[in-house]
């Protein structure tokens, strides 16, 4: 037995520290891949995870180098061949020439590219970073060129928010000089080392307990603002402007930068919704139109209490292919229902690549992809999801720069809509758009039944569902999901959570609608955009805008930040129409000529009021935290008071609110004046020659949910600025009371 246990000693041994070298390697290069976020797809990091797990098991369990390679590189071509969509293809049977064997080849390793190219590429950066390993100074440069890469991406160029990755790395780069002090140690004392080995729980306990202290001194201590900026950004902050993202084909893009690596955009994955973004400002299209619209992308039938999914009748649906120029796409709509023309040319600022073609639902033909005159890319409609896909796999496709679609959207006529009873229209389509999962609790089917209770129709059903997600519960990107201990996304939404953005109030109301027996979808894309500001209309409101450009005719500007969801319903000899179920938004339908506004539905009384939602309670600081919380403001107090007792018959160190201005009204201005800078710094900009009416009817555009604040806080300015009215100290309060609401805001 104690042979045995020496063997295994003695095995493990073997290079013990370059085995050891792959492991931290492997760990560091898996911690800056993520910096990439959503620029990389999700087989992109199966492969390159997949790949370095392979390289740290095999250098584990191989001691033998010239073994554990030649095993890295079989394992390297193994990966790439499980995590993508390789297939095998039969030779051509037939004249198997050097041109067939060409094509054969290129149609068979089309699926491993670029992956495997990715993939050899980290293989060899780990085997470098071994290399360099052996000697200290190699080991510091391998730690320090990655901590001085994500140190740039997270301080300059972008909104990515690297601090976890940075710590992590610091403390791989600690351990991994920790076993290379050992391993020299060893190499030069090989009877201390022996001697050392005798105490092997005292060797580790020193080596945590050090690397804990050091680490744990960072963790707990308060975190503060820096004392000075970085040149570049204190340079471009002291110009009002926001610091640009260079990451990818952003380059010269300005964002704002926030706190978190999760951004707003387009989803790739909705089989799993609810976790948090922050807002990225980044342009990704622009749409010429003669109607304002959502730019609608795909839908998703199948509800699995989590997210949506692919229904077996998505995936089986059958599909126009050869689609030529000017060539009508059905949508199975009812014949002779009231349709209007939009058309639409969709001008991408970046390179992301997506699965479909954005539009105005339904698109009813294509006039251009990409450059005019060519033939159009291999393109297939989907008549049941209406949906315009591009061929082929979403990473390896060639997405067009440009490209104009002309769209016949549905005239929403209530008056014909309230004439269909509820139910008729459950028979019509596929019950994929009926089905829910068993898991549903019957808590959700409750209260769709208790919303809908006084409508008749399967029109006035909707909308009450859709009125009472309006107006009962709050848009937030970061909800708290502490407050949630339901399994599904709806039921924690409505009874727990009570707060979320588009992803949870379209997925509520699709699934409760679909408790009512009405056929629903949920569907992804972009809501409208904004427009640019024309220096001939200053001086208007948004109203007013409205009322010179009713149908909202000219160039959107599209954002990540506008990547938006909403839901479709069902109603015989109509088809499908969109609901908008989220706070803040509401969606931009047209209507017959001298048609009304849609009138809001009436609600059950008890089911009208805002319900009262319990504010989360703040999470405990942890011990160390508030010891230094404490001695820094015993620190602060101690030199606030000897400093007044110092000078405390000199002139006062700082100003009041009773000396800072002469009158409520300057300070009403200055305070705006303040509020403007603090808004700039956050991204968002300026104009020359713009008024602050202007400034703000455009910001509160951008910002719909702090559109109240921006108005109120205009009014004040503009009549403490240009009325001959004095400012009371009521109006001062709630000026205030908006101007910290937004600052609190634009600072979560």
């Amino acid at each position: 037995m104690r042979n045995s246990t020496r063997k295994f000693a003695s095995y493990l041994t073997v290079n013990g520290f370059e085995r050891l070298s792959y492991l931290f390697a492997a760990s560091i290069i898996a911690l800056w891949v993520q910096c990439f976020g959503d620029w990389w797809w999700e087989e992109t990091y199966a492969v390159i995870y997949g790949q370095l797990i392979a390289i740290s098991l095999i250098a584990l369990a191989v001691p033998w180098r010239r073994l554990a390679i030649p095993l890295q590189a079989v394992a390297l071509v193994a990966v790439n061949l499980i995590m993508t969509d390789f297939r095998w293809i039969s030779p051509y049977p037939k004249e198997f020439g050097p041109g067939r064997m060409q094509a054969w080849l290129s149609d068979l390793t089309a699926p491993l590219f670029p992956f495997l190219w990715l993939s050899l590429g980290v293989w060899l950066i780990v085997l470098a970073s071994v290399v360099l390993s052996k000697r200290k100074s190699g080991l510091i440069t391998v730690v320090g060129a990655a901590l001085l890469s994500l140190s740039v991406i997270d301080s300059l160029f972008t909104p990515i928010f690297l601090w976890q990755e940075v710590a992590l790395i610091i403390t791989i780069g600690l351990l991994w000089l920790v076993a290379s002090h050992f391993e020299q140690f060893r190499q030069k004392h090989p009877d201390s080392w022996q001697d050392l080995l005798s105490y092997p729980l005292g060797l580790v306990a020193s080596v945590v307990l050090i690397i804990g202290l050091v680490m744990g001194a960072g963790v707990f201590v308060p975190s503060i603002d820096p004392i000075v900026k970085d040149p570049y950004t204190a340079w471009k902050e002291s110009r009002g402007e926001a610091v640009p993202s260079m990451i990818g084909d952003k380059i010269g893009i300005e964002t704002v930068a926030k706190k978190g690596d999760s951004r707003s955009g387009y989803g790739r994955n909705d089989t799993a919704l609810g976790s948090g973004f922050t807002f990225d400002y980044s342009p990704v299209m622009e749409v010429t139109t003669n109607h304002r619209s959502y730019w609608r992308g795909e839908t998703k039938a199948l509800y699995s209490g989590k997210g949506w999914e692919d229904a077996r009748g998505e995936r089986e649906e059958p599909t126009v292919t050869g689609i030529q120029a000017d060539q009508v796409l059905a949508s199975g709509r009812p014949e002779g229902l009231k349709t209007t023309r939009i058309s639409q040319t969709v001008t991408m600022q970046r390179k992301d690549k997506f699965p479909v073609l954005f539009g105005a639902g339904p698109i009813s033909s294509i006039v251009m992809v990409g450059e005019e005159g060519k033939p159009l890319p291999r393109l297939r409609w989907l008549p049941q999801s209406w949906e315009l896909r591009l061929v082929g796999k979403t990473e390896t496709i060639q997405y067009p720069q440009t490209y104009s679609i002309v769209s016949d959207v549905t005239l929403l006529d209530e008056e014909a809509l309230r004439s269909i009873p509820s139910g008729a229209g459950a028979g019509s389509v596929s019950a994929m758009y009926l089905q829910l999962p068993d898991t549903l609790p019957e808590r959700v089917r409750t209260l769709a039944a208790d919303i809908t209770r006084d409508q008749a129709s399967a029109y006035d059903k909707v909308k009450a569902i859709e009125a009472y997600l309006q107006s009962n519960f709050t848009y937030n990107n970061e909800p708290d999901l502490t407050n949630r201990t339901s399994e599904d996304l709806v039921d924690g939404f409505l009874f727990q959570m009570k707060e979320g953005y588009c992803d949870y109030f379209s997925t509520s109301m699709a699934v409760m609608v679909r408790t009512l027996g009405i056929p629903a979808r949920w569907v992804k894309g972009y809501s409208p955009g904004t427009l640019p500001v024309d220096p001939s209309m200053a001086g208007f409101r948004g109203e007013e805008m409205e009322f010179i450009n009713p149908e909202g005719e000219g160039t959107y500007t599209v954002r990540n930040s506008d990547a938006h969801s909403w839901v479709e319903v069902y109603f015989p000899g109509y088809g499908w129409l969109p609901f908008e179920p989220t706070t803040g938004f509401s969606y931009p339908y047209v209507l017959p000529e001298d048609a009304p506004e849609p009138a809001p539905v009436e609600l059950p009384a008890d089911l009208a009021t805002t319900p009262v939602v319990t504010a989360p309670e703040a999470e405990t600081s942890s011990a160390w935290g508030t010891v230094a919380l404490i001695a820094g403001a015993i620190i602060l107090v101690a030199a606030g008071a000897f400093i007044l007792f110092r000078f405390r018959k000199s002139v006062p160190l700082w100003p009041t609110r009773g000396n800072r201005y002469k009158n409520a009204n300057e300070r009403v201005v200055r305070e705006t004046e303040r509020l403007l800078r603090f808004c700039r710094r956050k991204g968002f900009d300026r104009i020359e020659h713009e008024t602050m009416r202007e400034t703000m009817d455009r910001w509160s555009s951008r910002f719909s949910s702090l559109q109240p604040e921006f108005r109120r806080v205009q009014s004040a300015f503009e009549k403490a600025k240009y009325s001959a009215m004095a400012m009371t100290e009521d109006d001062v309060s709630r000026f205030e009371q908006d101007a910290k609401s937004i600052r609190e805001r634009l600072s979560s």
